[in-house]
């Protein structure tokens, strides 16, 4: 018989950690601009939006079969350049600088090889939790 301090004990180590780690609740591009059959867990059954944000993860409930706490997209700098990488529509040339891709308003990022390094940043007014 499972006692009922474990989930409890479960979340204070959660919590935990992510005060060490400086877990924040996800920006709301970060966890709607994400395809559903794209989440990778970040949870466990019965988990609540509360618990699930408060271990930095995203929470939707709205799309059945598919993880409801989900790992968000990773941060950028700016609000409107997260998105999934199939998302992103070239806004420069290759061996583009950073510097370069700026003066032309768009977002960068180098970490993914090959795929846009510049990209055109998109609204967050489609944004939401």
């Amino acid at each position: 018989m499972v006692s009922r301090g474990v989930p409890f004990l479960v979340m204070v180590v959660i919590l935990g950690l992510c005060t060490l780690v400086d877990c924040q609740k996800p920006s709301p591009c970060q966890c709607s601009r994400l395809s559903p059959h794209n989440r990778k867990n970040c949870g466990y059954p019965g988990i609540t939006s509360e618990q699930c944000f408060a271990q930095g993860c995203c929470f939707d409930s709205s799309v059945p079969e598919v993880p409801w706490c989900f790992e968000p997209l990773p941060m950028q700098e700016m609000e409107q350049c997260v998105m999934e990488v199939s998302e992103r529509k070239n806004c420069g040339f290759p061996g583009i600088s950073p510097e370069e891709c700026a003066i032309r308003h768009c977002c960068f990022s180098n970490i993914i090889p090959q795929v846009p390094w510049c990209f055109f940043p998109k609204p967050v007014t489609d944004c939401h939790y």
